[in-house]
């Protein structure tokens, strides 16, 4: 019998994504929604993906979701949590009541009989999910067939830092077998740690530690508290060194177009990928076949 996702919780095995994403809802305004929306528009160089199908391969709070809809995208949004499903239609039914060009349900990037049923879609977006599913490499796999030809791949894929990420999942290990308060403890002396190596590391750069802090802040339109706590009980947990996507993605037609990484440091490293169409991968077989 497969283990279920209460089941997973309740043994250590899985963090709680949807309850941290739940508390996220809560504050989410005009202005995240805007950070948003320039977020994909920058990764995917365009102001608008109007005619376009976009399917958000875990999509948490529904926050990118929301902004492909609002750049015209027709959508499909899912989640293996439940309470992340649950965010996506509240958010969904604030936004967008009784649309029948946003679809929102359960399901899992490792589910091949689901991902085979859903069809194929100009845009596949997956950010810091495909490493939280238990099996990364199957779920990067698992996604790529979902991409029509000429069509886009965006994921954000958690850096290896080598023993660095090791030590990691050490610390995401014991966050989720430990009780609520220590957990609460363990977020807030991560979070004491880290921002205090980065405001010293800005003071001696003789930069303003509070204007980097707001900037960080800013991006994607996420909150510091939502992060800390995803960053440091986020589990199951994989990592990846760039060139490692870079190689498995180009081995199955698809061609790198932007590259956005952490610098070698803690975060995820994000990647867009165009899928080749069929008749391109052919000419360039037969283009390395001549090659002497």
């Amino acid at each position: 019998m497969s283990v279920t996702h209460a089941q997973e919780v309740s043994t250590g095995q899985r963090f709680q994504f949807g309850a941290n994403w739940k508390e996220y809802s809560e504050i989410i305004d005009d202005a995240r929604i805007d950070h948003a929306v320039e977020s994909l528009t920058n990764m995917l160089e365009t102001q608008s993906l109007a005619g376009k199908t976009f399917i958000d391969v875990g999509s948490g709070s529904g926050l990118f979701s929301l902004a492909a809809r609002k750049l015209g995208a027709t959508v499909h949004s899912f989640d293996y949590d439940p309470q992340s499903v649950q965010c996506t239609e509240m958010l969904r039914n604030q936004h967008f009541p009784e649309d029948s060009q946003w679809y929102v349900e359960q399901g899992s990037a490792l589910d091949e009989a689901y991902l085979q049923s859903i069809g194929t879609f100009d845009v596949v977006y997956s950010w810091g999910v495909l490493h939280h599913t238990g099996s990364m490499w199957k779920a990067l796999d698992n996604v790529a067939p979902l991409v029509k030809e000429n069509g886009q791949l965006f994921i954000a894929i958690y850096n290896d830092q080598g023993t660095a990420s090791h030590r990691w999942l050490k610390v995401k290990q014991l966050y989720n077998r430990a009780s609520p308060r220590l957990q609460f403890l363990i977020v807030v002396a991560v979070g004491i740690f880290f921002e205090s190596r980065t405001a010293l590391s800005q003071l001696i750069k003789l930069k303003n530690p509070i204007a980097h802090w707001k900037s960080r802040r800013q991006k994607r339109g996420m909150a510091f508290w939502t992060n800390l706590v995803d960053w440091v009980g986020g589990y199951p947990f994989e990592f990846a060194k760039p060139e490692a996507i870079f190689d498995f993605y180009r081995k199955r037609g698809f061609r790198l177009t932007r590259l956005y990484t952490c610098r070698g440091g803690h975060g995820c490293n994000q990647f867009v990928f165009h899928k080749e169409s069929s008749s391109h991968a052919v000419a360039e077989t037969a283009s390395a076949s001549e090659t002497p």
